[in-house]
């Protein structure tokens, strides 16, 4: 599922994407894990929230729709602090995709 958040002139101004971590193709879907995954964050207006505002979307897109009990991601090591503020917590050691540091992030859901 995607996640858009529109300008005031009606322009993308960002997205995000919520899938079942270890998606499956040929079923479509992992609901079993019971880990959804946030991936492809990006925002083309920086220092107005949005990032935040889009970020935030996607875990309820995932909490609500999806019932996760875990999200995922992988993030880039300099937006570590961006991830954390939403609650997500670092769970690995650096490592080097497309020549770029990132660490993999997880946020536990809790279930009242």
């Amino acid at each position: 599922m995607h996640v858009f958040c529109y300008n005031d002139s009606g322009r993308v101004a960002g997205c995000l994407r919520v899938f079942w971590k270890d998606h499956d193709e040929a079923s479509g879907h992992d609901e079993a894990s019971g880990i959804a995954q946030i991936g492809r964050v990006v925002t083309l207006e920086h220092g107005k929230g949005i990032g935040g505002q889009i970020l935030h979307e996607g875990v309820r897109v995932a909490t609500e729709q999806f019932k996760a009990k875990k999200i995922y991601l992988e993030a880039q090591e300099y937006a570590i602090g961006y991830y954390a503020k939403e609650g997500f917590e670092v769970v690995s050691e650096p490592f080097i995709e497309d020549g770029i540091p990132h660490v993999k992030m997880e946020k536990v859901i809790e279930k009242s």
